[in-house]
């Protein structure tokens, strides 16, 4: 039976410099500094534990163009670690280590095969005897805006055929728009199998062929947040299999805490202090943001600091630990604590507002202007009188409520 087994990993950004990150402890910093190496060890890891015929790196290995000595030294190391298994690599560079910059060189050991600047083919004859194709290119610079996915084509006489891409998939606005393509695109190349990198959330665009981005390796700052990884892929016939597993060594993760029951701050520090001890339990390093919703606090503005307290005392508590949790930052969606009639007699602006909402000739007025576009109505159905109140209800809330924070 035709089989090929492999690992696909894409956004290592090695040595990426956690650009406003210094804040934090020292400790804890120089782990997040380390955990894209420790990512790279754990890829290699896999793919030596899993006995795989090859590792696909699809770009970005490094974090800017000007590769550090460390860097390369580091991936070089692990490189030769999968040498003496045997295990071959087939990388491309990306728009952040593209081959433009100017750096000092440090060559990769043999099994590394680096795709050029313009779409090629490489092949790879498995131990099994399977003959497989690889086809992918490298940056040549940073800015790469043309449609390189109509360069590639499949060659026949291989018994799998693998494109390796960095780019951007039409609709994604989170990512320089560079290589882009369209899924209908990759699809009619029949490829057994689509290796992605520069988005840094994993997605599967299609499970057969499989078309995968396996996002970047290890989370850089509060927005990559979630485990971070790779994936082990297994290629038959008539049938493709595909697992993620997690490479990263610190996660960013957001947590919401309904705390309309806490009463006091002693109350509330210890409600958040059960959510981090509960996150300590998945023993890797956590960089945790909290965000509290229907906070009951009146609109007080000697107040206002409770949340940086909360946020210093928490950390103060924190221990420096491999399973660290370190809460960096504390939001809190407030609930606003108003009275109509005392509102209403303390201004005549406050009045006037309660008076029109109470008006449904003020909410039909609005609605017609909805219900009368010629693309719109078609889809709106008619609001019954309950419908209405509760709209009425619900802005007239949303209104108090921003004028009061304000």
């Amino acid at each position: 039976m035709k089989r090929v087994k492999f690992i696909h990993a894409a956004d290592l950004h090695l040595d990426s410099p956690m650009v406003g990150l210094k804040s934090l402890p020292p400790t804890i910093f120089s782990r997040l500094k380390e955990s894209t190496f420790v990512a790279l060890e754990r890829i290699v890891n896999k793919a030596i534990e899993e006995k795989v015929d090859f590792v696909i790196l699809a770009g970005d290995l490094f974090d800017s163009e000007d590769r550090s000595i460390k860097a390369q030294t580091r991936l070089r190391n692990e490189m030769k670690r999968l040498q003496t298994h045997g295990i071959p690599v087939f990388a491309i560079h990306g728009n952040h280590d593209h081959l433009e910059g100017s750096w000092a060189h440090l060559d990769m050991p043999e099994n590394v095969h680096i795709f050029s600047t313009d779409v090629e083919r490489k092949v790879y004859k498995t131990a099994s005897g399977l003959h497989i194709h690889l086809y992918g290119f490298s940056y040549p610079s940073r800015h790469v805006f043309e449609r390189k996915i109509v360069d590639y084509r499949k060659e026949e006489d291989a018994d799998f055929h693998i494109g390796i891409l960095h780019g951007n998939i039409e609709g994604n606005h989170d990512h320089g728009n560079y290589a882009p393509f369209s899924l209908k695109e990759l699809l009619d190349k029949d490829f057994d199998y689509w290796a992605l990198g520069h988005i840094h959330k994993r997605m599967i665009l299609s499970q057969d062929p499989p078309v995968i981005y396996p996002g970047n390796t290890q989370g850089r700052n509060r927005k990559e947040t979630g485990i971070k990884g790779g994936y082990l892929i297994v290629l038959e016939e008539g049938k493709k299999s595909f697992e993620f597993f997690p490479t990263s060594d610190c996660v960013w993760i957001e947590k919401e805490i309904n705390v309309s029951e806490v009463n006091g701050f002693e109350q509330l520090y210890l409600t958040c202090k059960s959510v981090i001890d509960a996150e300590r339990e998945n023993k890797t390093g956590i960089l945790l943001k909290l965000h509290l919703t229907k906070l009951l606090k009146e609109i007080n503005p000697s107040e206002r600091d409770i949340l940086n307290d909360l946020l210093e005392a928490l950390q103060e508590d924190e221990r420096e630990e491999a399973s660290f949790v370190w809460p960096y930052a504390v939001t809190a969606e407030e609930q606003c604590i108003w009275d109509k009639e005392t509102l209403a007699n303390q201004t005549d602006f406050y009045g006037e507002l309660f008076r029109l909402s109470e008006e449904p000739v003020e909410l039909e007025r609005g609605l017609d202007l909805l219900y009368q576009h010629p693309q719109a109505r078609k889809f709106l159905n008619p609001l019954t009188d309950e419908e209405k109140k509760e709209m009425i209800r619900y802005a007239e809330s949303f209104l108090v409520e921003q004028l009061l924070k304000e």
